[in-house]
Order: C-alpha cells, then sequence, then structure tokens
C-alpha cells in the first residue's frame, strides 16, 4: 500500500531510467555500473541496483535511493529532490500535503521568484517601448520569434524598483528578493533592481527551472549616466551566487542540449548566450556555453556525465589567457578528447552562424585535436631554426605533452615534436623529465586534500579521503561474504549457510551496533524489516557489494574465517590497550595489588592472541 507521495514516486520511477538519464550506465550482471559522477577515477566503482532500487559509489562510498542521488548531483535539499522526482512522476504534491509543507524550502520560494521574474521580463519584452526595440534588436541579430520564445528571453525595465516593486506586490520580501540575486541594497538600506535597462537572457538548470539571470545593457537612462560614466557599465551582468546559482557549476544550455550531446558524442562549447541560442537554432543543439568564464572543474565534471569529447568554439584566445588555458589543463587531465573549433579573427560562433550555418559546420568538421593546435600556435610565433626558437617552442609544449596519460600517444607527440625542432627524441625525453607535474586537486575528496604530483591516480586519493579503520572494513567483509550463502556444509538448514553458523563461536560484543543488527535480524532471517532506515541503507549497501563481489565459492568460507579470527583479534588488542592504560594509572596510585591483578590479566589475554 502506498501511504504517502514519496512512496509512490519510489513506485512509479525506476532509479536505472532516472540515474540513466543522468549518466552512461552499463550493464553488468544484475546490476549496472558506471564511472562516478562525484569524483574523478578512470575505473567505474559507481553501481546501480535495480534489485534494491540503490546506488553506491565504492571509491569516494556516496549512496542511497534515487532521493539521495538527486540531491547529490543536483545540489539541492530533500524537498527540491522530492519536487524534481515528483514532477517526472507524475505525481502532484497538494499544497497543504503534510510533506509540501514540510518540505517547502527556502530555495523553492526563491525558484518561484525566479520564474515570476522570468514571466515580468518576458511581457516587458513586447509590452514596453523600449521592449519592442530590444526584441528587433534580437531579430536583427538572427534570433527568431520561436528561439525567443524557447529561450524564454525578455527585457528590464530601465527603473529603479520595476521587478522588486512587482515582486514585493506577489507577496515576496524584499530580503527574498535580493537573495534570489534581483536586487541590491545600498547604504541607506534601500533595495533596487539589480538589472535595469538590460536585455533579459534567463538561466536554467538541468531540469530548464529558472535559477538565474544574464543581462545585456540596451538602454541607459540619464539617473544612470548621472552616477556612473557609460563607458563603465558592464555589457553583460549576471545573477551573483544564490542558493540556486553557482556560476561555477551552470552550462547555459545544457538543459536543452543534454540529449543531442549523448547522441552526437561531443559537445560544442561557445562563450556566449546568442552564440548558444542560434546554435540551437540552426540545428546544432549540442552546444552549451560557459557565459564568459573559463571552464572550471564542477562544469567539467557535469559535462563528463554525457561524453569525453569536447569541442571549444571560443573567441578568446585559447593559447594566450591563462584563466582559459587553465580550463582546458583541467579538462585534459579529466580524460577529455578536447578539439578547437578555429574562428575567423574579430567573429564569434554567433557571428558565422547568423550568416552561413554550414560554414560553421564546416569550422567544426575541420577543428584540431588541443595538441594540434598547440603546436600549430606555439611554431607560428618562434623560428624553430634558432636555438632560442627551439627553446621556446618547447617551453610551451612540453608541460602540455607531460599532461598526456596514455605513453603510447605521449610518445607519438615526443616523436612529432623532436622531427619538427629537428633533434633527437632523446633529448626531447630528457627535457621531458625535467618538467614537474602540476598539482592535481581530486573533486569531492575532502577540503585541502592535493597531492604535489601525479604520482597517486584520482581513485587512491579519494580513497585516502574515506578511510575506514580496519575493524568496519573486516566487518563489511564479512557480511558481504555471508551474504554469499556459503554452502553450510553439515548439511543444516541455516538461511545464510556457514557463514552465520561460524560467528555461533563468537560474542557479538565484538561487533559494531550496526553488524550486530544485521547478524541477528539474519538468523532470523526475515527479521531485516525490523531494522532502522539507517541501518537498511547500511545492509543494502553490503547486499550491493556481495553481488559485485567476484569470489570462487571454496574461497568464502575461509575468508569469513579469516575476518573473524581477525576481528577477535582487534578486539584481544583493544582490550589489553585498556588494561595498559589501568596498570599505568594504578602504578601512578601506588596501588600495587592491582596492578599484579591486571598484569595477570594482561598475560591471560595475551595468549588469546592468534
Amino acid at each position: 500500500m502506498i501511504n504517502s507521495p514519496i512512496d509512490e514516486i519510489k513506485n512509479r520511477l525506476d532509479i536505472v531510467e532516472v540515474i540513466g538519464s543522468y549518466i552512461k550506465l552499463k550493464k553488468a550482471g544484475a546490476n549496472y555500473r558506471a564511472l562516478c559522477p562525484f569524483h574523478s577515477e578512470k575505473n567505474p566503482s559507481f553501481f546501480v541496483s535495480p534489485a534494491r532500487q540503490i546506488w553506491h559509489c565504492f571509491g569516494c562510498q556516496k549512496g542511497g535511493d534515487i532521493f539521495g542521488f538527486v540531491k547529490e548531483i543536483e545540489g539541492v535539499e530533500f524537498g527540491d529532490a522530492l519536487r524534481i522526482l515528483a514532477q517526472r512522476a507524475g505525481v502532484e504534491l497538494r499544497p497543504r500535503s503534510p510533506e509540501w509543507q514540510k518540505f517547502k524550502t527556502e530555495r523553492q520560494r526563491l525558484y518561484e521568484i525566479c520564474e515570476l521574474a522570468t514571466k515580468f521580463f518576458e511581457k516587458q519584452l513586447g509590452g514596453s517601448s523600449f521592449g519592442k526595440e530590444a526584441r528587433k534588436y534580437l531579430l536583427g541579430r538572427g534570433i527568431k520569434e520561436e528561439s525567443i520564445k524557447k529561450w524564454r528571453i525578455g527585457y528590464s525595465p530601465d527603473t529603479w524598483k520595476g521587478i522588486s516593486d512587482f515582486l514585493v506586490s506577489n507577496g515576496y520580501k524584499n530580503e527574498e528578493i535580493e537573495k534570489a540575486g534581483l536586487s541590491l541594497k545600498n547604504e541607506q538600506g534601500l533595495y533596487y533592481d539589480r538589472f535595469r535597462g538590460r536585455i533579459i537572457f534567463p538561466i536554467f538548470d538541468l531540469n530548464s527551472q529558472v535559477i538565474g539571470f544574464g543581462g545585456r545593457i540596451f538602454s541607459v537612462n540619464q539617473r544612470t549616466v548621472q552616477r556612473e560614466s557609460a563607458s563603465t557599465i558592464a555589457k553583460y551582468i549576471n545573477t551573483p551566487n544564490t542558493i540556486l546559482y553557482d556560476k561555477s557549476r551552470i552550462l547555459y544550455g545544457l538543459d536543452k542540449a543534454k540529449v543531442e550531446i549523448r547522441k552526437k558524442d561531443f559537445c560544442l562549447l561557445m562563450e556566449g548566450y546568442t552564440d548558444v541560442i542560434l546554435a540551437h537554432q540552426a540545428g546544432i543543439a549540442n552546444t552549451v556555453s560557459t557565459s564568459g568564464t573559463a571552464l572550471t572543474t564542477s562544469q567539467l565534471a557535469i559535462l563528463k556525465r554525457y561524453s569525453d569529447n569536447l569541442y571549444l568554439a571560443f573567441d578568446m584566445d585559447i593559447a594566450g589567457d591563462s584563466a582559459t588555458k587553465r580550463g582546458i589543463d583541467l579538462a585534459q587531465l579529466r580524460g577529455f578528447n578536447l578539439k578547437i573549433v578555429t574562428l575567423p579573427e574579430d567573429k564569434d560562433p554567433a557571428d558565422i552562424i547568423s550568416k552561413d550555418p554550414k560554414e560553421f559546420e564546416k569550422l567544426v568538421d575541420n577543428s584540431l585535436s588541443i595538441l594540434d593546435f598547440y603546436f600549430q600556435n606555439a611554431f607560428s610565433q618562434f623560428d624553430k631554426a634558432k636555438p632560442e626558437g627551439k627553446r621556446e617552442i618547447s617551453k610551451i609544449l612540453l608541460p602540455i605533452i607531460k599532461r598526456v596519460s596514455n605513453k603510447i600517444e605521449q610518445s607519438f607527440w615526443i616523436s612529432k615534436l623532436a622531427k619538427n625542432l629537428e633533434v633527437k627524441e632523446e633529448k626531447v625525453e630528457e627535457e621531458l623529465k625535467k618538467i614537474k607535474p602540476a598539482p592535481y586537486r581530486a573533486e569531492g575528496s575532502g577540503a585541502g586534500l592535493e597531492e604535489e604530483t601525479l604520482g597517486l591516480e584520482p581513485e587512491e586519493i579519494i580513497n585516502r579521503a574515506n578511510t575506514k579503520s580496519r575493524k568496519e572494513l573486516l566487518e563489511e567483509r564479512l557480511i558481504t561474504l555471508i551474504l554469499k550463502k556459503p554452502e553450510n556444509p553439515e548439511g543444516e538448514q541455516v538461511p545464510y549457510g556457514a557463514g552465520l553458523n561460524l560467528i555461533e563461536g563468537y560474542p557479538l560484543s565484538f561487533f559494531f551496533p550496526k553488524t550486530k543488527k544485521i547478524i541477528l535480524a539474519l538468523k532470523k532471517n526475515s527479521g531485516l524489516e525490523s531494522l532502522s532506515d539507517e541501518t537498511k541503507d547500511f545492509f543494502n549497501y553490503l547486499a550491493l557489494k556481495s553481488d559485485i563481489e567476484e569470489i570462487e565459492e571454496k574461497e568464502i568460507v575461509p575468508e569469513i574465517k579469516f575476518c573473524l579470527k581477525e576481528i577477535q583479534s582487534l578486539e584481544i588488542k583493544n582490550k589489553l590497550n585498556e588494561i595498559s592504560k589501568e596498570i599505568k594509572k594504578a602504578e601512578g596510585e601506588k596501588n600495587f595489588g592491582k596492578v599484579k591483578k591486571l598484569t595477570q590479566e594482561f598475560c591471560q589475554l595475551s595468549k588469546e592472541i592468534i
């Protein structure tokens, strides 16, 4: 019986389908596996169990149900995950239902503000004189009416409190409007609009909900000019970071491009809003924008869910701009196959697409691999015939070649550089060894965890940040093996075979409370339903671990015995440590009778160590 919207959502949605809409899943026996979207890894350690409707990453140790996945991947609270999945499942969350009242969050209020503001801006685009001029400008740039509607482009009137007054009149507080990034507060404590006299581009999350805005200057009134020179007014301004909007995590247009990126298996990355809109309008729908910022680790982690192939169509200096180059370096470290779409001088993608989309498609088809691009750029700057030219070219290219993780591919570029510089490969290799790799910061692996070299694999770095005690690992291994249901040699009808029989000789006090509860539940065979939600989650994690564990039947019982002996030894060692502390304390108190008694106990217990 389904008792709540939460149960109904879980009943209607399949976890494989939900997670599969975010990342690429591959069948692995009864389960599915993938590269984890929450940390960098080369070998898949992320598993989804359709039978148990759970997921778990055995690299970064994150896991849970569909709500936990959506919370993690969208970076939202439970209430927002509930709303996202309810919409997907077609489950109505009635405003007065206990679930809705309980989980309606500050985030939801901000979503409502952003949606209402979008409608206000859309209306202004066609309803005011300056708005109509802004619409003409957009049409003149080649953006069609259907694209204006699709991308919900609007106009913010050139007044100080246009949107603020509108939202306040609809029941929202000035403080909330400021938190949504739509207003500012001056030194006198008065609120005024952030976006004034601008064409507004709403920014959407992956579920096409408005979370922020980009504003292009269009008209400037005299009061603005009196306060600051028109030349100093920014051409574009964005919503600042809010609870909903984090510029470093957002890619404009990804909500509309993600299916096409998967289909074409590459993402075309541009710089501006109009670039993306015109690309989609021309049928190049695997296109997103960084909104004028350099690539970040978070953006790359999101893109990695959809494709490993990234084409950059920036009109900025890819080779010279340090921020852009840093983003490219990060993409290389994450294992992206990078290509550069070389644009004509002083042209951006929007200019080319609006004039001739086919011409832009040719540029994409003729894009260069990132290393070919760097080679071309470096050799165009310096004379390879001169010693100083050879030095400068190698100074640019050697750190880039150093970042190529595949040694066969790296060998190709070493050979190419040596040939182009007309030097021996051995000399290039000698210089390459002198290059110190850039620091690697493992995403999602804990604040401040940084390696000075690339000596450790990302998985190893993650594991360092998620260490468990030896006893915890042994107990997890023990239950995992018991769930394999090894055959009971004596032929007794025990639900989990020999594993539970072997535990009989060990006191339950040896185990952590969660392990103890699971052992007792397994002995009852039907007692799992009585476990708390936390212990059930732990059991499901161990059951999934057992499903994917590959071990020969004959090895299971010896492994269980080993785990039990090691757990017993650890318990005895812990007890010996406690006795040692008591002996020291008794010696300090000159209680020699107690010292003698404890020493005897220590010696007796020491004999039991296996």
